[in-house]
Formats: structure tokens, sequence, C-alpha cells
């Protein structure tokens, strides 16, 4: 049996891996409508941006909850008050991103970069950092206020 290559932009099963796609405002609309179907038990789609485009993205409020973003690049996006709860972030690109009121619980961010990040009063619990790159963050949490150096 032949192998058909798939063309450029064609979609299987929401999974965009490919590195260094960007995809628009709507496409991640209907990922996460299709993801939030999914964590309900609906016929939905687990949210698999692994390897994405997703720099400078408003994902304010975004429930991405189990989501695969691993080796995104979501340098300098706006993640405020999203839930990436269970997360698997492994080796992403969160610089200068705004993660202010996020979720990490249980979030893995092996080998991730934060550096210059903004995570005022993020919730890292059960967090698995290692590797990952905190230079500069800011940070402010059980009435502590500090700066990574």
């Amino acid at each position: 049996m032949a192998k058909v290559p798939i063309p450029e932009g064609v979609f299987l099963n929401w999974n965009i891996s490919r590195k260094k796609y960007k995809p628009t405002p709507s496409e991640i609309e209907e990922i996460l409508k299709k993801h939030k179907l999914w964590r309900v038990g609906g016929r939905g789609e687990r949210a698999n941006l692994s390897g994405a485009d997703l720099s400078g993205a408003d994902l304010s409020g975004a429930d991405l909850r189990k989501a695969n973003l691993s080796n995104a690049n979501l340098s300098d996006a706006n993640l405020r008050n999203a839930y990436l709860t269970s997360a698997n972030l492994r080796y992403a690109n969160l610089s200068g991103a705004s993660l202010k009121y996020i979720n990490f619980r249980g979030a893995d961010l092996t080998g991730a970069d934060l550096t210059n990040a903004n995570l005022y009063l993020a919730d890292l619990s059960n967090a698995d950092l290692d590797g990952a790159d905190l230079t500069g963050t800011k940070y402010w949490s059980d009435g502590y206020s500090g700066y990574h150096p």
C-alpha cells in the first residue's frame, strides 16, 4: 500500500504536532472546544499542540487540563487564569509569558523555559520543574513577593 502525503493544513484528530505550525485563533478556539468535550466525556478529542507556535497568543482563561503542549512555543503568550492542571509542558518555551493566576497543579514542566515569565499567584503544587529555567521569573505566593535571579 502506497503512502499518500498529507497536504499542508490538514488536521488529523486535531493533532497539531508539526514543528513551527502557527494555528489561527479560530483553529485554537475549535481545538479548545473539542478538548472541553473530551474532558467531560463527550465526543471531543484531547488537545495536542505539541511543537505548535503559540507565541504571543491570547489563551487567557483557557482550559487545557491534561493537554499536550510539549515543545510548544508559548513565549510572550497571555495565559492569565488558564488551567493547565496535569498538562504536558515538557521543554515548552514559556519565556516572557503572562502566567498570572495560572493553575499548573501537577503539570509536567520538565526542561521548560520560564525565563522572565510572570508567575504572580500561580499554583505550581506538585508540578514537575526538573531542569526548568526560572531565571528572571516574577512571582508572589503566601505573602512573599519575589524575583528569581
